[in-house]
């Protein structure tokens, strides 16, 4: 399609006029979320349930209000109906870096890119579609501030009918200059990208590659996804970005508050130290002994010396208001 198609403007006209909906729906929300610390303020509890009621709310109050200005969707999916199943079974679902929704029980205008549904959006192919039958992506005006008149052009891949096409606006949003703070990169992760971001919490991922390659922009959208599918294990236990250098820090800043987390605490190594005073000081002689390279395998061998599984019992471990036991059997076969 052309700029001039008369279908393609009537669709461009269709998705902005969504746009601007789901826009006076976000406003809705910031606005609801600030009404709802008001009326936390006057719910009758003991001190500590108030305190934390309150907290919870001002918090996420505070994300609502600064949430960065910008387009509030870059992909829909089209599901057919005898494929897909769950939420986006036989109807259209706009994939954005928020979810919008007039109320909570309601459809959503605008889903996560982190749901479960959203996957298909990066991992659907013609061979594969996973019940979607058309994934369409929208192209923005470079540095676009969410206003509807920016959307310009789209495109469509009709994967039930097994087509696949190379996208120009993935191109052209990869290939874009990188110019001030790094850019999330919701719009345009690629499958293997997607399958590192998604691992599960227990899985230690090291994402490896050649500069510009994405490595830095997979972490932190790791970071943000498993904010969003874990909120209570990853905030009771803390989530630090730990980067170089403050240059460094401030250069990819913006990125997870653009995907709706904000709160995070980052730092650098020389902050981190810094945060643990020094008590004592080693003599030289202790000094290069600890410093000897072959001081980690005495250490390792020392450690797993006394290491007996004959003799452990059953391990239980602590998950917030739940004990996951491990019988002794099968710890002794680890």
């Amino acid at each position: 399609m052309t700029s001039t198609d008369p279908a393609l403007q009537h669709t461009l006209d269709h998705e902005r006029a969504h746009h601007e909906h789901c826009r006076t729906v976000l406003a809705a929300m910031v606005e609801g979320a600030q009404e709802h610390v008001v009326t936390g303020e006057d719910v009758s509890a003991s001190g500590a349930d108030a305190e934390v009621l309150g907290h919870r709310l001002r918090s996420r109050a505070k994300e609502m209000r600064e949430l960065p200005e910008g387009p509030l969707f870059f992909g829909r999916l089209d599901f057919t109906e005898p494929e897909a199943d769950g939420e986006g079974a036989g109807r259209a679902l706009h994939i954005g870096r928020l979810r919008i929704t007039e109320h909570p029980a309601a459809p959503p205008l605008v889903v996560d890119w982190r749901a479960p549904v959203s996957r298909a959006f990066y991992q659907a192919t013609a061979g594969d579609p996973r019940g979607v039958a058309v994934r369409r992506r929208f192209g923005w005006a470079p540095g676009s501030r969410g206003d509807s008149a920016d959307l310009t052009g789209m495109e469509d891949e009709h994967l039930a009918r097994g087509e696949s096409r190379d996208s120009g606006i993935v191109a052209r949003e990869i290939e874009r200059p990188r110019v001030g703070p790094m850019r999330d990169i919701a719009a345009t992760i690629q499958p293997d990208q997607d399958d590192l971001v998604r691992a599960g919490l227990g899985d230690t991922v090291c994402v490896q590659g050649a500069p510009g390659t994405g490595k830095t922009a997979v972490g932190l959208h790791r970071a943000a996804y498993l904010l969003y599918t874990h909120p209570q294990r990853i905030r009771r236990g803390g989530l630090l970005i730990l980067g170089p250098n403050p240059t460094f820090l401030a250069y990819i800043a913006e990125v997870l508050p653009a995907l709706g987390e904000t709160g995070v605490r980052q730092s650098t190594l020389a902050e981190e130290i810094a945060r643990h005073p020094v008590t004592r000081t080693d003599d030289a002689r202790a000094a290069a002994l600890k410093h000897d390279a072959r001081t980690a395998e005495v250490l390792r061998r020392a450690l797993y010396a006394r290491v007996d599984p004959g003799a452990a019992g059953d391990l239980a471990v602590p998950d917030g208001s739940y004990r996951w036991r491990v019988p002794a059997e099968a710890l002794a076969r680890v």
